[in-house]
């Protein structure tokens, strides 16, 4: 059906029809991410690979480092049990080994030759692999070994470990490991040996019987193998060239003083093991046979007829008298060789306390790193978390004073601004005062009617009327000494200043939140992982939102406090508009009012003095009648109680509450999505 979905035109597609190519592509993905959680092999290489799955999920933005930390736990689950040989140099390490081996493979001489890790495994054919520092890896013969493990070589420096392959039975449930040992001329080869000593299932101190026991090694062991003494094996190596009694003493001497770092100590010559090893009936039998398969895949190579065996029929029957004679040797002297050496102890040792440990050990070692791997990205994934934490405790930290802040900028610039409204209702009162005082008397007439003994007669009749002295008023308030100019002048600095002033105040609420920030984001802008199996995407994320913090957070904070400036500057310009409005202009307009009031009066008393009366206008009416000119009823709403300065902090306010709340919502969303991750890894690490 999706394939017919999908070949169909899209403008001939229904609905229904896109709804079910969108169901097939989600089982489709469904079943490639999930199908494989379902087909893991039991045992700890399964779970290894259920867990390498679960954290290389795409959620977590897994690095490189840790792909290959988890391949390198899968493969050390699916690799034998690995026992390392250690001790000081020239103890015999490679002799040892060898006749573990039994086989001369390692060289061997009286100066430390072995300067770098031989990692000793089993393959189908022998071979020497060099894995330099670089990443990079060489095959070669085995023969060629003792060129790679000489500490005299200083060319050496950029090899990391060598991998010795050989198609040993032991090989294939045991992998050894040939150390450097802890006193290696080279620092960096002591510290890889004590790397290795931790992960292997069981370890084999070697140390020569008239050295063992001595201060230097007693220090070494102190430092270096008192936490791993239910997996090491103490061996005294050359018993051969003591004398009986010499070896017990030294013995008894190591179990009694170093018992808590061993636990066995087994007297040992790895000369005679070796030499009695090698000449074993079955390993002589299996080199033959090794040999013969040699010899023979190099023949078959050179012989052009593959048909044919007649080229090796000579070294066929060469082979057979070979295996006879070996068949037939006498065995006696390797075998008091054998228990001369005492190496069967040490092989007992190996097959029935180490190897059954070690499979128990490595299980739980493997675990414990996983887990330990769970915990090192939990910890990563805490200290992004603490980042947006720590933003989150800035702006809810900072909410209260803020807030405060808003308020003290009110109780600060309210005052101020009642100040000017003093000031401007001290120019008003003086102007109408000084109105007031300039209206003046004088003498006027008028002419009555007035019926006298029947015979009708005009009287003149003189009567004291008002007038406004215009010019002194102007003189005495303009021009002389200005000083109402020069008032109204420290008016309009002084409403400027608080207008420049309460802007700067807002602003510094930002500033400081600002400051804040900063100084949070600047550490984090370069943060990076603690280790190196941590996300690199996840940190660069995390690097990525503190350098982009004022689009993130900021901006927000920032566009509000402008547009509240910016509002209420717009109300302090309509008001200095206002206040801008001629002075002059408006006492004169009070001025002709009263006239007019005067001049109407007057001709009404003319009319009818008895009736009538000249309008004489109060002080108390002239500052209103001024105020209402100069549109004081406005100017006190805005200085005044309930004043706008106070509705612009109230909305400022709640602005701020809002884009806080916006802004600790949208962190704590950011963190929601780490706690997750961090849930998610609890998860993994527990069921493991």
């Amino acid at each position: 059906m999706k394939n017919i979905v999908e070949n169909l035109p899209k403008n001939t597609r229904t609905a229904e029809d896109e709804d079910s190519s969108i169901l097939g592509n989600f089982i489709k993905e469904f079943k490639e991410k999930y199908s494989k959680l379902e087909a893991y092999q039991e045992g700890l290489a399964g779970e290894i690979k259920k867990t390498k799955d679960l954290l290389l999920d795409e959620l977590f933005l897994p690095s490189v480092e840790l792909e290959m930390t988890l391949n390198k736990l899968l493969r050390r689950a699916r690799y034998p049990m690995e026992i390392a040989i250690t001790g000081q140099f020239s103890s015999g390490k490679s002799t040892f080994l060898n006749a573990i081996l039994a086989r001369n493979i390692l060289p061997t001489g009286i100066t430390p030759v072995t300067s770098k890790v031989n990692f000793i495994n089993y393959a189908k054919e022998y071979k020497l692999k060099i894995t330099y520092k670089s990443g990079g890896d060489e095959y070669y013969p085995l023969s060629y070994i003792s060129k790679f493990t000489d500490q005299r070589k200083a060319q050496l420096k950029d090899i990391k470990y060598l991998s010795l392959y050989a198609p040993l039975e032991i090989l294939k449930d045991i992998s050894f490991v040939d150390t450097p040992g802890l006193n290696s001329q080279n620092q960096e080869d002591t510290d890889i040996t004590k790397k290795v000593l931790k992960d292997v299932g069981g370890i084999i101190w070697l140390s020569l019987i008239d050295n063992a026991g001595k201060v230097s090694e007693a220090e070494v062991l102190d430092e270096q193998m008192k936490n791993f003494k239910d997996k090491s094996l103490c061996l005294l190596n050359q018993k051969d060239k003591f004398t009986k009694e010499e070896v017990e003493k030294t013995t008894d001497y190591i179990k009694k003083n170093f018992s808590k770092y061993f636990a066995k100590v087994v007297p040992i010559s790895a000369k005679l093991a070796l030499e009695s090893r090698m000449n074993q009936k079955n390993i002589l039998l299996e080199d033959s046979f090794e040999e013969i398969c040699i010899d023979f895949k190099k023949n078959l190579s050179q012989n052009s007829d593959s048909d044919s065996l007649i080229f090796f029929e000579k070294d066929f029957k060469d082979y057979k008298e070979k295996i006879k004679i070996i068949k037939n040797k006498d065995t006696s002297k390797n075998s008091k060789l054998m228990e001369e050496s005492n190496i069967s102890e040490v092989l007992d040792f190996i097959e029935n306390a180490i190897r059954p440990r070690a499979k128990e050990a490595k299980e739980f070692s493997i675990k414990k790193d996983l887990k330990g791997i769970c915990g090192i990205l939990i910890k990563e994934y805490e200290n992004i978390l603490g980042v947006y934490q720590s933003l989150e405790d800035i702006l809810k930290n900072q909410e209260v004073e803020i807030l405060s802040n808003f308020d003290d900028i009110y109780k600060k610039y309210s005052k101020l601004l009642y100040t000017i409204y003093d000031m401007i209702e001290t120019i008003m009162k003086q102007i109408s005062k000084e109105i007031f005082e300039n209206i003046k008397t004088s003498q006027s007439v008028r002419f009555q009617e007035r019926k006298k003994s029947f015979i009708n007669k005009i009287e003149k009749i003189e009567f004291e009327t008002l007038w406004i002295d215009f010019d002194n008023i102007c003189k005495n308030l303009f021009y002389d000494e200005q000083s109402i100019d020069k008032m109204f002048k420290k008016v309009m600095k002084n409403f400027k200043q608080i207008e420049l002033d309460s802007g700067e105040a807002f602003l510094d609420i930002y500033k400081n939140l600002l400051n804040q920030i900063h100084a949070w984001q600047e550490p984090f802008e370069k943060i990076k992982k603690h280790r190196k199996i941590a996300s690199d995407g996840e940190f660069s994320n995390t690097r990525h939102f503190a350098s982009k913090i004022y689009e993130y957070i900021l901006s927000y904070y920032h566009d509000s406090f402008l547009d509240n400036i910016a509002t209420l500057r717009e109300k302090f310009v309509y008001f200095h508009g206002t206040l801008s409005y001629s002075y002059i202009q408006s006492t004169q307009a009070c001025i002709f009012y009263f006239e007019q009031r005067i001049e109407q009066s007057l001709e009404l008393y003319k009319q009818d003095c008895l009736k009538f009366n000249i309008y004489y206008p109060r002080e108390e009416e002239i500052l209103i009648k001024l105020k209402s000119i100069f549109n004081f009823s406005k100017i006190e709403e805005f200085l005044c109680s309930k004043n706008y300065l106070e509705k612009i902090i109230k909305i400022s306010k709640e602005q701020y509450l809002t884009i806080n709340k916006e802004r600790i919502d949208f962190i704590e969303n950011k963190k929601q999505n780490y706690l997750e991750k961090i849930d998610k890894l609890k998860k993994i690490r527990d069921d493991i």
